[in-house]
């Protein structure tokens, strides 16, 4: 399919004042492979659809990645942040599912 290389940020609730949690974003550059390129179309309801992708990235992992990939929550690919849906671990590798657009808090 095609090469991937960019951003996977990886979000950690730390307590920032005593009782008070917030989300801390982390990035980190990988490389890898687009293995999966598909779409589809989700009505809203309203005049325009939104558009989900159905896309998988493969990374090549390190141990950071390894420990902490239940913590993943977005990839920036084509200049996009894409929401991550599932990650599947497939030594040396992790297998990225990408959703829709990510809105959450951004490194």
């Amino acid at each position: 399919m095609g090469r991937f290389y960019g951003e996977v940020g990886y979000s950690e609730t730390v307590e920032t004042t005593p009782g008070c949690w917030t989300p801390q974003i982390t990035e980190k550059m990988y490389t890898g492979d687009v293995v999966k390129l598909s779409r589809r179309m989700v009505g809203s309801g309203g005049s325009n659809d939104n558009i989900q992708v159905n896309h998988e990235i493969s990374i090549v992992a390190d141990p950071f990645a390894y420990d902490n990939f239940l913590q993943i929550v977005y990839v920036k690919w084509s200049g996009v942040y894409w929401k991550v849906t599932n990650v599947t671990v497939s030594r040396p590798r992790l297998i990225l599912s990408l959703g829709g657009v990510y809105n959450g808090d951004e490194a």
